[in-house]
């Protein structure tokens, strides 16, 4: 590793420090905690050490994360899709930072099992006993995962050479920072679901801007490279605050509720919100002064640790919420009651937003809109069609998670087949309509001789190996319709339902799966591997009896699947489990079928259209005197005469 710069050294140490006070502070002002839970008091070595070591957890996962950010995006390109020294050194920085990660996570186990249940850490590293609080804790488990991902990034990451594995392990990271999260504080209780998403947001946004400023002290590079390094780190900084404010207003609220403001957990809350100011006059202001020089990114460092610092000693806080406010049982395992039962009148005005793909949904549509429009600008052409068709897709996503279907479909099964009939079938169908690839690909800039830039990124994402064998036909239809067997008919769906982030992630992959199989069928964007018409009208009716199997072994299924999650909620509209599955069966079939057939026929009339331009193009080859038949029949010709004499 090359030598760093001392004041570089110093002031990260600084960061790292102001980062340890915030917590031994929190942790010291806080008191006994425990209590309020009905639980023993731990002892200093316990609780204070099980503090520390989250912050080394958390702080190890962003330093692995804005290693490879600063790598893949930030850092200067190298030839031929391989890293260049600056990208190879910050995967080497991400590695080792990865391995601390690992390591911290290994030792929380026991540390954290002990402290969630008010335990000397001394009692935990029995295996027996451990093992025990690891099956009843969701926290212990979730350091498992984060243990799991960040082994594999240590490893891949240090035997990196290329971009696109890069990238690969950078997206991995970012999932290793979520188990932990999510399992926390804002997984129970009321308004959870809201708190969870934008929980995600918000660990995201903090890692990729904090892992990034951290990198880009360390690898700093020179000249034209540093130059715009710097200039897209703005750009990240300013978009992470955004996400950072809007997603950190949800969660105090979710937590702390209007009436916790003025406990010590708001006064924690207000602080992270005067270090969200002050990051925000750094971005503004001081570097129009400094230049982004290394006083004002030193400065943006401490101020971003001290905020580290406070997260990590709010997790060791019992929130408001949980003892003012007890929850229902609707409340803990959805994050709300729903006491009536689904009517026409309540299901689409009754809405709940979902802050993640309710966001992606708006997100896409605007971004869609710009990239339109800059064709438009310079005098190309965009099918309004195929504006609409992503417009109405996105515009089905919003509705299905965040209207009324999506709140009553965590409670009865036939809504909940409703959504995922949507999700998986009607909604990929305008969106791969929509051609968002070929849009970007006209949109975005080419970046020339400078630095590879957005438009060069998706290029090599979109011929990489992941996605080559992601759109392989024989997988994604595998993955389409085989994963409506190995959900429902395994007991797996029974346990997703029981968490918030596994129902959001059975979504997503409702929505991905789809949209991978109907890009292969009729999608506008072209795929990795082209395919025939008639190759694509045999794929799908290859699927198309395993879909409708499905809805009829639903229908005749004598067992309630995922019974205990249904009994357990128990709604009092709800008296027959058996006949709203069959209900469901039935809405799986008969939805199921009817996109099927739009497919076809819309299969049908691309082929047409092919048909019709393909014999338009050999015309006008043929009228200019090229026709390949008869330019191939003269060369076989000329190649006679040649042998012969």
């Amino acid at each position: 590793m090359r030598t760093i710069p001392a004041p570089h050294w110093r002031g990260l140490l600084a960061a790292a420090g102001v980062a340890a006070v915030a917590v031994v502070a929190v942790v010291a002002a806080a008191g006994d905690v425990y209590a309020a839970l009905g639980n023993p008091a731990p002892g200093p070595v316990t609780s204070l050490g099980a503090s520390l070591l989250r912050l080394v957890a958390d702080a190890a996962g962003v330093v692995c994360v804005g290693g490879l950010v600063f790598a893949a995006f930030l850092g200067p390109p190298g030839k031929a899709g391989r890293l260049s020294p600056d990208g190879y050194a910050a995967t080497r920085t991400a590695a080792g930072a990865a391995g601390v990660w690992a390591l911290a996570a290994a030792v929380l186990v026991p540390f954290d099992a002990a402290d969630a249940s008010g335990r000397p850490v001394s009692e935990a590293l029995h295996l027996a006993k451990l093992a025990v609080l690891v099956d009843a804790m969701e926290e212990p488990k979730a350091w498992l995962c984060v243990l799991a991902v960040a082994a594999v990034v240590a490893i891949g990451a240090w035997r990196t050479l290329t971009w696109r594995t890069t990238v690969l392990w950078l997206g991995l990271a970012l999932v290793g920072l979520l188990p932990r999260a999510i399992a926390g504080h804002v997984s129970i209780g009321a308004w959870h679901d809201l708190a969870t998403n934008a929980l995600v947001w918000h660990v995201i946004a903090a890692a990729l801007w904090t892992g990034a400023l951290v990198a880009l002290l360390v690898h700093r590079g020179s000249g034209a490279a540093r130059e715009v390094a710097l200039r897209r780190y703005r750009r990240l900084a300013t978009w992470c605050l955004v996400v950072l404010a809007a997603s950190g207003i949800v969660d105090g609220l979710a937590l702390a509720r209007p009436a916790g403001l003025s406990t010590g957990y708001g006064l924690l809350l207000g602080v992270k919100v005067v270090v969200t100011v002050v990051l925000a006059v750094l971005i503004i202001f001081m570097r129009r002064r400094w230049s982004g020089g290394t006083a004002a990114l030193v400065a943006e460092a401490v101020v971003l640790a001290g905020a580290m610092g406070v997260s990590a000693g709010l997790a060791h806080l019992v929130p408001p919420a949980f003892v003012d406010d007890p929850a229902t049982v609707g409340e803990t395992v959805l994050g709300y009651d729903l006491p009536d039962p689904p009517a026409f009148a309540r299901l689409f005005p009754d809405w709940r937003p979902d802050l993640l793909l309710g966001v992606v949904a708006v997100l896409a549509v605007a971004g869609y809109a710009v990239g339109a429009r800059r064709l438009r600008t310079r005098g190309d052409d965009w099918p309004r069609g195929r504006f609409w068709a992503w417009t109405c897709g996105w515009a089905t996503v919003l509705i299905a998670t965040s209207s009324g279907l999506g709140k009553y479909s965590s409670g009865t099964f036939s809504l909940h087949m409703v959504i995922h009939m949507t999700l998986a079938m009607l909604a990929p169908v305008l969106l791969v309509l929509g051609g968002p690839v070929t849009l970007a690909l006209r949109a975005l800039p080419v970046a020339g001789k400078g630095p590879d830039g957005p438009r060069e990124w998706l290029a090599a994402l979109l011929h990489s190996r992941f996605t080559r064998l992601v759109a392989h036909p024989l997988v994604a239809s595998v993955v389409f319709v085989g994963s409506y067997y190995a959900l429902y008919f395994s007991g797996l769906f029974g346990e997703a339902m029981r968490y918030h982030w596994a129902h959001q992630l059975m979504n997503l992959h409702f929505l991905v799966s789809g949209y991978v199989f109907f890009w292969l069928v009729i999608g506008v964007d072209r795929p990795p591997r082209s395919m025939p018409h008639l190759a694509r009208l045999g794929m799908m009716f290859a699927v198309m009896p395993f879909h409708a199997f499905f809805g009829v072994i639903l229908m005749n299924k004598q067992t309630v699947i995922a019974e205990t999650f249904y009994r357990y909620l128990s709604l009092p509209w709800m008296p027959d489990l058996l006949s709203d599955q069959r209900l469901g069966g039935g809405i799986a079939w008969a939805t199921g079928e009817i996109p099927m057939i739009v497919v076809v026929v819309a299969l049908l009339v691309q082929w047409g259209r092919h048909d019709d331009r393909e014999a338009a193009r050999l015309d006008r080859r043929f009228d200019q005197g090229e026709d390949d038949d008869f330019a191939a029949y003269n060369a076989m010709l000329a190649n006679l005469a040649a042998r012969r004499q």
